[in-house]
C-alpha cells in the first residue's frame, strides 16, 4: 500500500508558498488558496491557510488590513513586508538547496537499482 506523503511535504513548505503568492501584490485568503490550487498543489482549506497567514502576520512577514465590502462580507488583505521578502529569499534558497540534495540522493538511488 502506497502512502501519500504530499500533505506532509506541503506542510513543510506552505509558509514559503503563501509568501510567494504575495510577491506580485496584496491578496486575500480565498485568492491565495485559488492560486495554490491552480499551481497544482491541491485545495488548501481555510483551517490550514488562515493559521499560516496569522503566523506570518505575527512574525511581521506579512501585514494585513481588513476592508469592508459594499456587498457581502469584508475581506482581510495581506501584503508582503520587507522582512517577508527577505525571509522568502533566504528560506527559498535554503529550500532549493534542500531540494537539490534530495534529488541527488534519489537520482543515486535510482541509478543503483
Amino acid at each position: 500500500m502506497a502512502i501519500d506523503k504530499r500533505a506532509s511535504w506541503l506542510k513543510g513548505v506552505l509558509d514559503l508558498l503563501v509568501l510567494s503568492c504575495l510577491t506580485s501584490g496584496e491578496s486575500y485568503g480565498y485568492e491565495i488558496a485559488r492560486r495554490l490550487d491552480d499551481a497544482g498543489l491541491g485545495q488548501i482549506k481555510g483551517g490550514t491557510l488562515y493559521p499560516v497567514l496569522n503566523r506570518l502576520e505575527e512574525a511581521s512577514l506579512v501585514q494585513a488590513e481588513f476592508r469592508a465590502a459594499e456587498r457581502g462580507p469584508g475581506r482581510r488583505y495581506y501584503q508582503l513586508t520587507a522582512e517577508g521578502r527577505r525571509y522568502l529569499r533566504e528560506q527559498g534558497d535554503a529550500w532549493l538547496g534542500f531540494h537539490r540534495t534530495v534529488k541527488e540522493m534519489l537520482d543515486k538511488g535510482e541509478s543503483n537499482t
